[in-house]
Parts: C-alpha cells; structure tokens; sequence
C-alpha cells in the first residue's frame, strides 16, 4: 500500500518532470513559450494536489535546476527571483486550497489569484535585491511589461486549465475533499 506521503513524492517528482517538459514543447516557438509561462503549470498543481511544502519545494527548485541543465532561465538574476516567485505559487495554494472546506471552482481561484498577486510581488522584491546587488538598476516598466503585460496569455491559460484539470482530478477521485 502506497502512504499519502509517498503519494505526495511521487506527485511532486511528476510535477518536476511536467516543468522540464512543457517548456521544451512550447518553448519550441521562443515567443509563444515565454508569454504561456509553461513552469508555472506544475508547481501550481503541486501546491493543489501535493500541499504547500512540496508545492512551494517544487516551484523553489523547478527554475533553479531548469537553469543549472539548459541554461534557461537564465541564472542571474532571472531564475532566482523566479525560483521565490513560483515557490510562493506552490505555498499560497497549498496553504489555501488546504484549508478550503470544499474542493470547488471557487476555492480554487481563491487560492490561485492571491497566489499570483503575491507570487509576482515576491518576484519584483527579489529582482530588486538581486539587481542592487550588482549596482544594476531595476526597471519598473521593463518589469511590469515582462512579467505582467507580456504573460497575460499565460495568466489566462493559468486560470482556464488549472481549475478543470484539479476538478476533473478531484471528480476521478485521485484527490479527495478532504486533502
């Protein structure tokens, strides 16, 4: 018999496979790759059907290790910043899905939005640290534009399939209401 821990490992280690995947198939079109932000889909689910610890472990490492083997993101500064940004993804809807009550649309959302307004504002703290760090100005247009403006493709794309693909999860009973 499999425990739920080893469940949540198993889920986790799919979850990094899906973030080394996606972007090599959507990254095959550099413009359409970057604007669907394909990393962004497994660690969100981690945090949904895992928890938050493996979501936010899952979204920390996923960016930082993608770097290390294909040098994209690019490390400095980029891959760092959105290694916070994306473990705060997986942390956010863990920590909210988690203590939702039901497992419904409405839930879902409830964790996502605050997941992605505080995922993106950890970035924006992180990018700052890590450009003044090296003397290097940070540019709040370029920011807004490429990581707001320029991902709201993938922002949509975010808010249409993750919900269908956690209901239709939770509907086949691969997770349950009660997490």
């Amino acid at each position: 018999m499999i425990t739920n821990n080893l469940k949540k490992i198993i889920f986790s280690a799919l979850f990094l496979a899906m973030g080394f995947i996606l972007p090599l198939f959507i990254g095959q079109i550099p413009t359409i790759g970057q604007m669907l932000l394909p990393m962004h889909i497994p660690v969100f689910l981690c945090g949904f059907i895992c928890d938050w610890k493996y979501g936010a472990l899952i979204g920390f490492i996923l960016p930082l290790l993608r770097s290390l083997l294909f040098s994209v993101p690019i490390m400095y500064p980029t891959a760092i910043a959105v290694a916070f940004e994306m473990a705060v993804y997986g942390l956010i809807t863990g920590l909210i899905f988690g203590v939702c009550k039901k497992k419904n649309v409405i839930s879902v959302y409830a964790s996502m939005l605050p997941a992605m307004i505080l995922g993106r504002m950890v970035r924006c703290f992180a990018e700052i640290v890590l450009l003044n760090l090296k003397g290097n100005p940070f540019i709040w247009k370029t920011f807004a534009s490429m990581v707001i403006l320029h991902s709201l493709p993938g922002i949509i794309l975010q808010l249409i399939l993750i919900p269908t693909v956690i209901l239709t999860i939770k509907n086949a009973k691969i997770i349950n209401n009660k997490k």
